[in-house]
């Protein structure tokens, strides 16, 4: 059990040490390698992770508000993720969940656990298993399958809808 307590606490240090520069872990040649990857993606998915920032960003900047994330990814490639994708700010690290072993259910109990049942949850998920948890805790769901639906969801956290 203290192996796995000092494993998570370095991974902690690395992750907040590196959460908004995850180049401080590469080489000059793999972080320019991993801008012109970034970049290339943007263009071929229509900007959908800059669109996806922006929903993030704005939740993040109103008071009372975070953002959490839950993966079935196993924590520590989950977290790497994160950090290569350039969110680790928007995530911090208690804010991340991995339902590998405990299942989305789970980490929602979890969730509701923390943040108390007298707070606003809002669901924004591309799976039944997001839904169907969501439902059971009486959350409203935003379902995202295409990049249509993370630009009418920046808009409804633009107007306040959300």
């Amino acid at each position: 059990m203290r192996k796995l307590a000092f494993r998570y606490r370095k991974v902690r240090e690395i992750y907040d040490k590196h959460k908004s520069n995850v180049g401080g872990l590469l080489s000059p040649q793999r972080k320019e390698a991993l801008q012109r990857l970034r970049a290339e993606i943007e263009v071929l998915t229509d900007s959908w992770l800059g669109t996806a920032l922006k929903s993030l960003l704005l939740i993040k900047s109103r008071k009372n508000c975070v953002n959490v994330l839950i993966t079935t990814t196993q924590l520590v490639p989950a977290l790497a993720k994160v950090l290569l994708y350039g969110l680790g700010e928007i995530f911090p690290i208690e804010n991340i969940y991995s339902a590998t072993k405990i299942g989305k259910e789970s980490c929602f109990e979890r969730i509701v656990s923390r943040f108390g049942k007298k707070v606003t949850y809002v669901v924004i998920g591309d799976g039944r298993d997001e839904e169907i948890a969501a439902k059971q805790h009486n959350m409203p769901f935003w379902r995202i399958t295409n990049h249509g639906d993370l630009v009418s969801l920046h808009q409804a956290l633009e107007l306040d809808f959300l």
